[in-house]
C-alpha cells in the first residue's frame, strides 16, 4: 500500500518539516512530494492523481489551506483515504470532513497518531481508542481530544534523510529544541499548547553538526520562545566554536527575559551576522497587550535591544502587529514610531489574524471585529480601526518594506525620517506621493526608487538637508552595486579634473588609468572626490580630498 504525504511551501527555499518528521516515524513506507503555492493547482493534482495512494496527506497552513481545498475539490481518488493535519486544522476544522472529500483529521502533534492510525486502518482495526483525530463514523462527527506528546525523545528526527541530501544546499534547515510556548497570547496558536517542553540538547547539536556538514547555510529554529529553554547559552556557545563559514541561525526570542549577560556573551565572542534574532513586541500600548494577555516589560525590551544594536553584531528583525484590541489609529502610530527608533535592520509590519481556535476569534464580538472568511483570515476592521485606517496603514507598510526592509536606503532612510514629524508620517506620506504622481510600487528598479525618494525630498524639505540627503544618496547608491549602475546624477564634465582625480588614484594603487575610465565612476562632493570601480561583480571605492 502506497503513502503520500503532500506539503504545499509558500517558497522554493523552504522545507516542510511536518512531513518529514511523519515519515522517518512511521513503521512503513512514506514517500513525500512537495510543492510551492505558485505550482499550479492543476498540476499538482495531477502529479497525486498520477502516484494514485492508498493513503493520502497534506500539511495544512493559512498560506496553503485555500490551495489545499481546491486540490481537494478536483481530485478523483475514490479509493484513496485523504488525511489533513497541521496547525490550520487542528482547531475548528471539522467543516472540512463535511464540505470536503476528507476521511480523517489529525490534530496537533502528528508523529504517533498518525503511524497509528494508518496502521489500524491497514489492519481494520478499530481507532476509536486514538487521541489526535477527528472524522465522521455513521454519520456521526467524532471529536477526540488533543494529547501534547510528553517526551519529545521518542521522536525521530527528520534531518538525516538520504534523498534531502543534494537539496540541502538550496534550503532552509528547520530546527526544534523545544515545543510550546510560556506564554498565552490569545492571537497565537501557540496558546493553546499546554506544555513547554524540550529536546535533548545534545542531540540537536548532532543534527546541525549533520546538516553544516551537507553544506545547509541557513538554519531556523521553530522554538516559539527559544530563550525559554535554560540550555540557551550552551547552543549559543556550541555554534560559536562549530560554526561553517556563511551560516547563519535564526532564532525566536522573548525579548524582554533576554538575559543581558547572554547578549554580552554574544557581543564580545559572536561573528558578525551569524545570528539573527527575531522579536516580536506587536504593541506598546499596555492596555493592549493586556487585553491579549500579552506580558511584555516593554522598557527592558528595549534596553535590551539597544544593548544588541550598539554593537551591531546581531541581526534583529521586530514585528509589529496592527489590529489588536483598542489600539486604534493613533496609538499604533505610537506604537510604529517607538519601535522605527530602536533602528533596526528590519521590522515587519503585520496585521492581526483570527486563526481557528484563538481566543482573540472567539471574542470578535467583543471588540466589533469583521475579518475575511477566507485564510489567513485578516482583519477588515474593528470598533477602533476602519476599513479606511487598516487601508492606510498597510499603505505605510507597503513603503516601509520597499524603502526600509529591502536594504536599498540601509545607511541614510532613517536619519531622512527624522527630518519629518514621525517616521510614521514619513512612509505615510511617501506613499501618497507615490499615489499622486502613479508610481508602481511593484516591478520597479532600484534606480526608480531613488528618483522618486529625491523628487519626494525635494517637495519636502529645505535646500539644506535636501542637498546632505542628495549626496548621502549618492554614495549608498553606488555603494549597492556590484556592476556598473544607471546614474540619477549627471555631474558636470570636466576631463581635466577627471584626469588629475584619476592621475591621483594611478599614483596610490599602481593600477593602469585605463582602468578607471573603464569601470569608474566620478561623484563630486563638497569635501571630496569618490571614485567607485566595478569589475568582476566586484564595487570598490576611493576617496580622494578636495581640493587637489
Amino acid at each position: 500500500m502506497k503513502t503520500l504525504l503532500v506539503g504545499i511551501n509558500a517558497k522554493f527555499i523552504h522545507t516542510n518539516n511536518a512531513i518529514r518528521l511523519l515519515k522517518v516515524n512511521a513503521s512503513f513506507d512514506v514517500d513525500l512530494q512537495e510543492f510551492t503555492i505558485k505550482d499550479k493547482t492543476k498540476e499538482i493534482v495531477k502529479k497525486i492523481t498520477e502516484y494514485n495512494p492508498d493513503y493520502l496527506g497534506f500539511s495544512c497552513y493559512i498560506w496553503n489551506i485555500e490551495q489545499i481545498k481546491e486540490i481537494l475539490s478536483m481530485l478523483d481518488l475514490p479509493k484513496t483515504t485523504i488525511i489533513l493535519g497541521g496547525p490550520e486544522v487542528s482547531y475548528d476544522s471539522e467543516y472540512l470532513l463535511e464540505d470536503y472529500p476528507v476521511d480523517y483529521i489529525v490534530k496537533g502533534e502528528g508523529e504517533i497518531v498518525f503511524n497509528q492510525l494508518i496502521n489500524h486502518l491497514k489492519t481494520n482495526e478499530s481507532i476509536d481508542h486514538l487521541s489526535n483525530i477527528s472524522y465522521v463514523n455513521n454519520n456521526i462527527l467524532i471529536k477526540k481530544p488533543i494529547t501534547e506528546i510528553k517526551d519529545l525523545d521518542i521522536i525521530k528526527q527528520p534531518y538525516f534523510l538520504k534523498e534531502d541530501i543534494e537539496n540541502l544546499p538550496n534550503k532552509i534547515a528547520y530546527i526544534e529544541t523545544s515545543r510550546g510556548c510560556p506564554y498565552k497570547c490569545s492571537y497565537c496558536l501557540s496558546s493553546l499548547e499546554k506544555k513547554l517542553r524540550f529536546f535533548d540538547m545534545e542531540e540537536v547539536k548532532k543534527s546541525i553538526l549533520y546538516l553544516m556538514q551537507n553544506n545547509v547555510k541557513t538554519f531556523k529554529f521553530l522554538d516559539r520562545t527559544f530563550n525559554a529553554n535554560k540550555k540557551t547559552l550552551d547552543l549559543f556557545d556550541f555554534i560559536i566554536n562549530n560554526h561553517y563559514p556563511n551560516t547563519v541561525f535564526q532564532f525566536e526570542i522573548t525579548g524582554d527575559i533576554l538575559d543581558p549577560k547572554i547578549i554580552d556573551y554574544l557581543n564580545n565572542f559572536a561573528p558578525k551576522n551569524l545570528f539573527r534574532f527575531e522579536i516580536g513586541i506587536q504593541s506598546t500600548n499596555e492596555n493592549t497587550n493586556k487585553l491579549v494577555n500579552r506580558i511584555q516589560d516593554t522598557e527592558k525590551l528595549f534596553n535590551n535591544i539597544i544593548l544588541i544594536q550598539n554593537h551591531n553584531v546581531i541581526d534583529l528583525h521586530l514585528d509589529l502587529i496592527a489590529g489588536l484590541p483598542k489600539e486604534d489609529k493613533e496609538s499604533f502610530r505610537k506604537t510604529f514610531n517607538d519601535v522605527y527608533s530602536l533602528n533596526v535592520k528590519e521590522l515587519q509590519l503585520g496585521f492581526l489574524k483570527m486563526l481557528r481556535g484563538t481566543k482573540i476569534r472567539s471574542e470578535y464580538e467583543l471588540y466589533q471585529y469583521k475579518f475575511n472568511d477566507k485564510a489567513p483570515y485578516e482583519i477588515i476592521s474593528n470598533m477602533d480601526l476602519s476599513s479606511s485606517d487598516l487601508k492606510a496603514i498597510h499603505n505605510t507598510e507597503k513603503m516601509l518594506e520597499i524603502y526600509h526592509n529591502r536594504g536599498f536606503f540601509k545607511n541614510v532612510i532613517f536619519d531622512i525620517t527624522l527630518c519629518f514629524n514621525s517616521p510614521y508620517d514619513f512612509f505615510s506620506e511617501l506613499f501618497k506621493f507615490y499615489e499622486e504622481n502613479n508610481l508602481p510600487t511593484l516591478r520597479y528598479q532600484v534606480f526608480d526608487l531613488y528618483v522618486n525618494l529625491l523628487e519626494f525630498l525635494k517637495l519636502k524639505l529645505n535646500s539644506d538637508d535636501y542637498k546632505k540627503f542628495y549626496d548621502l544618496l549618492k554614495i549608498e547608491y553606488l555603494s549597492l552595486s556590484k556592476i556598473k549602475p544607471k546614474l540619477f546624477f549627471h555631474e558636470k564634465e570636466d576631463k581635466q579634473l577627471k584626469q588629475k582625480i584619476y592621475n591621483k588614484l594611478v599614483e596610490r594603487t599602481g593600477k593602469d588609468i585605463n582602468y578607471f575610465y573603464k569601470y569608474g565612476v566620478l561623484a563630486v562632493f563638497d569635501d571630496y572626490y569618490f571614485v567607485f570601480t566595478y569589475k568582476n561583480l566586484k564595487m570598490k571605492k576611493y576617496q580622494v580630498k578636495r581640493p587637489l
